[in-house]
């Protein structure tokens, strides 16, 4: 069974046993990845589509494992267990993943751990979390041909975080690296077409991003 290098690197995240809910599990890679790596984990496959969920029924069925991945049909963390622990949301935009959040809070109070990969607004989703009872444990970032992804873990607990740190990741501020560079470099540019082409009359957003740019060049530069 192939997998790729996103999915794979979330599966290492998991610690050992842990009981995780797979929001969003389409064809259920990530949950067969995981319990074949016998780190005693346990896993819900879900989504809220029938088609990738009838696939990832055949899947799990052609690995034998049907005793060990519960499949299920439902929307967000609403197909979570009392035994759930951690939740993995990967591939979804960033304010997707926190509508997903918001609309089971007792879900998130009762799990240790959080793994988010989102596409996009990923300062939102660290904003969001820290407010709601987690802090960032860890970030790796994982490239798959020319595009890079944040892979975020959050534990519970709380810690105070400036804007830089919720801007570039705490930990990415620590470790730095060259997909570090590659990836804010690439928000830079960005950053710096979006301010030529904007209309004169979009000065607060002008200014934000003039904020942004500098922000971006300090980081990269120290």
């Amino acid at each position: 069974m192939k997998i790729n290098d996103r999915l794979r690197q979330i599966g290492d995240l998991v610690e050992a046993n842990s009981f995780c809910l797979d929001v969003g599990c389409d064809h259920a890679f990530l949950d067969i990845y995981l319990v074949k790596k016998n780190k005693n984990i346990k896993t819900i496959a879900s989504d809220i589509a029938e088609g990738p969920l009838e696939q990832a029924k055949q899947n799990i069925k052609r690995e034998q494992l049907e005793n060990e991945i519960e499949v299920k049909l439902g929307p967000g963390l609403k197909t979570a267990t009392k035994e759930v622990d951690t939740i993995i949301i990967s591939g979804m935009g960033g304010r997707n993943i926190i509508g997903i959040c918001k609309e089971s809070p007792k879900v998130l109070k009762q799990v240790k751990t959080l793994i988010i990969s989102p596409n996009n607004y990923q300062e939102d989703v660290k904003r969001y979390l820290c407010k709601n009872g987690f802090y960032i444990e860890n970030e790796e970032f994982v490239k798959e041909k020319k595009f890079i992804y944040q892979i975020i873990i959050f534990k519970k607990g709380k810690k105070k975080y400036s804007k830089e740190d919720y801007f570039f990741g705490p930990i990415f501020r620590i470790k730095k690296g060259p997909l570090f560079r590659e990836y804010f470099l690439k928000e830079l540019k960005t950053r710096e077409i979006l301010i030529e082409i904007l209309p004169k009359n979009y000065r607060l957003k002008k200014r934000q991003l003039s904020k942004e740019i500098q922000m971006i060049k300090n980081e990269i530069e120290d």
